[in-house]
C-alpha cells in the first residue's frame, strides 16, 4: 500500500504544473492525501476528480481560495468531514477516510507565521486536535483498524528537521510550544513518526520558502508527516520525498506500507428479478 501526503498550496495550480500527470506515472498507488485545496468543489480540476480508478472525498473552506483537504483511494471508503469542531471543520481542516482495517486522515494543522492572531488559533486546534486523536485511536481499535493521519503539520520536530534551526526558536513552526505539542502527542497517543523510523538522515525537508534561492539550496523544513499507529507503522517498508517536480512549496511524502487497502463498504446485495 503506497500513502502520498502532499500540500498542494492550490489545486488548481499543481494541477497545471503536471500533478495528475505525475500521479498517473507513478501509479499504482493507494491513497493521496491533499492540503491546502483553495478551491471550492465546483473549483476543483476535472483531470484529477476523475483519474481513473480512484474513489474520492473533499472537503474546502468555507472561506473561497483558503485552506480545504481531499483524500483520494483505490478502494471505496466511508468519510467523515471534520472533526465536530465548528471553528476549524469550517476551515476545512480534517478528513477521515474508513477502509476494512484501517483509518486515513487528512489534516491541514493552521499555520501561526502571518501573526500572533493565527498563532492562537493554531494552539486551539491542537488543544482541540489532541483528544479527537486519542478518541479517535480508541474507537478504531474498538473498530480493529489501524491509523495513518497524514498532513502538513506546519512544525518542525527536532533540530534535525529545519536547515536553520538556532535562528528559527522564535518563529511560528519551531516553537519550544509547539515542539512540546508533538512529544505530547507521540507520548499519549503511541503514534510513531513513519519517516523518521525508515529514515534518519538529516537534511530531509517536505517544505522550502518561496524567498530567495531556498529549494536550490535545499534551506527546508520537514512539515509534513505520516504518523501511524504501532502495529501499521511497523509494515512500513520504504519512504522518500519526491523532488523531481514541484508542484507546490511543499514536496511530495511518500510512504509503503505492507498491508493491502480493501473497502470497508459492502456492495449492495442483487436483487431478485420484480423486487
Amino acid at each position: 500500500m503506497r500513502i502520498i501526503s502532499l500540500n498542494v498550496n492550490g489545486i488548481r495550480s499543481a494541477e497545471r504544473k503536471g500533478l495528475s500527470d505525475w500521479l498517473t506515472r507513478l501509479s499504482p498507488w493507494d491513497v493521496l492525501c491533499l492540503q491546502e485545496l483553495k478551491a471550492g468543489l465546483n473549483d476543483l480540476p476535472t483531470t484529477l476528480v476523475s483519474l481513473d480508478g480512484m474513489h474520492t472525498a473533499f472537503l474546502p473552506a468555507q472561506k473561497k481560495g483558503y485552506s480545504g483537504v481531499g483524500l483520494l483511494a483505490s478502494a471505496p471508503f466511508a468519510p467523515r468531514f471534520g472533526f465536530d469542531d465548528p471553528e476549524f471543520d469550517a476551515e476545512g481542516r480534517y478528513l477521515q477516510a474508513d477502509f476494512a482495517g484501517l483509518t486515513v486522515v487528512s489534516v491541514y494543522v493552521p499555520s501561526g507565521s502571518s501573526g500572533e492572531e493565527r498563532q492562537q488559533a493554531k494552539y486551539r486546534f491542537l488543544d482541540r486536535f489532541l483528544p479527537h486523536l486519542r478518541s479517535l485511536i480508541a474507537t478504531s481499535a474498538n473498530a480493529g483498524r489501524e491509523l495513518i493521519v497524514c498532513g502538513d503539520v506546519n512544525i518542525a520536530h527536532q533540530e534535525i528537521d529545519l536547515k536553520n534551526w538556532k535562528s528559527n526558536q522564535k518563529n511560528s513552526g519551531f516553537l519550544p510550544e509547539e515542539r512540546a505539542w508533538l512529544d505530547r502527542m507521540f507520548a499519549e497517543t503511541g503514534l510513531v513518526d513513519v519517516f523518521r523510523t525508515l529514515d534518519p538522515r538529516p537534511e530531509q525537508y517536505t517544505w522550502w520558502s518561496n524567498r530567495g534561492q531556498a529549494w536550490a539550496k535545499n534551506v527546508g523544513w520537514r512539515l509534513d508527516y505520516q504518523f501511524a499507529t504501532p502495529a501499521i507503522a511497523a509494515t512500513a517498508r520504504a519512504t522518500s520525498i519526491y523532488k523531481e517536480q514541484r508542484f507546490s512549496d511543499h514536496a511530495p511524502l511518500i510512504i509503503d506500507y505492507d498491508f493491502k487497502l480493501s473497502s470497508l463498504l459492502q456492495p449492495p446485495s442483487l436483487k431478485r428479478g420484480g423486487e
